[in-house]
């Protein structure tokens, strides 16, 4: 039997297909490469490069394949992108999606793992935020995801399926032996955009909002290592194989940090300055949410392992310098490659 990987060939997904690999599954990727690499996914696991609502390509791997499970990271992730673009999301993440429930319900399939997000809660009235917490995205991308979680939840009563939907809140870092990491260009998650200043890749940064009600008035955010956050999707999947019902549970550490406490830390990790040039607040930006992750730790076992800011500085920073030695930074081939050459981070 495989798993299945919808956006294998990028960042969360490219980690996800290294741990099912190191635990001996065999894995096929569905990745079309909009914003994945080829490069990314292991020569062990086969890449299908197509789109997951191409009903027909789906399931003729699912059935070639003999898959027994799916684990789907494809989407767009933007939340300033979605305000612009909202029915770019909505194709995107929620009705590409429904396509890929209708592809796992005509073939059988019984396991389905999703990627969320913590944008579906909004501004939580809480801090840290529980699954029980109202949702109330603020976004189109928040919108979209909740849509998706609704569809899974209907789906899986009418059709005899379960589900875990995983709703990420800031995932940051990169593999410790270098084996990939977040490679797309103009991407703009926070640590990445930092690191990339801290590396001589940007001139500057941007921060936007400088006047929230936090202590430095700059956003805060629950930031969770990539590895730790894949390790979660592995043992909801046993947990799945083992017949437990569905749930939804957040991913995040419970602790937060400002923009700043980044930029700080980004600097004290690298021993380099960097300018950053303060902007007004961006639409679609929530003030401050934190997981309250206590579900994802009794349901699943779950015990980090990289669960301080500064360790995922170090390896985010370490993937960044990785990538401008080979020289691989935005590189799609041809013809697929295997991984580019790598070496175990140190410490």
């Amino acid at each position: 039997m495989a798993v299945l990987v919808t956006g294998g060939a990028g960042y969360i997904g490219s980690h996800m297909v290294w741990r099912l690999l190191d635990a001996g599954e065999d894995v096929v990727v569905i990745d079309r490469l909009s914003t994945g690499f080829d490069w990314a996914v292991p020569a062990e696991a086969e890449l299908v490069v197509g789109d997951i609502a191409d009903a027909q390509l789906v399931e003729q791997t699912i059935r070639r394949r003999r898959v027994d499970s799916i684990i789907h990271f494809a989407g767009s992730v933007v939340v300033p992108d979605s305000m612009s673009d909202p029915l770019g999301y909505y194709l995107n993440n929620t009705v590409k999606s429904r396509a890929l429930m209708e592809s796992a319900v005509r073939t059988g399939l019984r396991h389905f793992i999703f990627s969320s997000t913590a944008a579906v809660y909004g501004t939580p009235a809480v801090v840290p935020v529980p699954e029980s917490a109202p949702t109330l995205p603020e976004s189109p991308y928040g919108t979209s995801k909740l849509m998706t979680e609704a569809m899974l939840r209907d789906a899986s009563v009418a059709h005899d399926f379960r589900y875990t939907a995983l709703r990420y809140f800031n995932v940051a870092g990169a593999d410790p032996l270098l084996r990939t990491g977040q490679s797309t260009e103009g991407a703009t998650h926070l640590i990445k955009v930092v690191s990339e200043a801290a590396t001589g890749k940007r001139p500057f940064i941007e921060v936007f909002g400088t006047d929230y009600p936090t202590p430095d008035g700059t956003c805060v955010r629950d930031f969770i290592h990539v590895s730790d956050l894949v390790e979660i999707h592995w043992l909801a999947l046993q947990r799945l194989r083992a017949g437990a019902p569905s749930l939804v549970a957040n991913c995040g550490y419970g602790r937060g940090y400002s923009v700043m406490d980044v930029i700080r830390t980004v600097k004290k990790v690298t021993g380099t300055d960097f300018e950053v040039r303060m902007q007004g607040r961006r639409e679609g930006d929530i003030v401050a949410i934190m997981a309250e992750a206590t579900r994802a730790r009794d349901e699943f076992g779950w015990i980090p392992k990289h669960a301080d800011l500064e360790t995922i500085v170090r390896h985010a920073v370490a993937w960044e310098r990785h990538l401008a030695r080979h020289n691989i930074a935005g590189r799609r081939s041809e013809i697929r490659r295997g991984p580019p050459p790598r070496s175990a981070l140190a410490g």
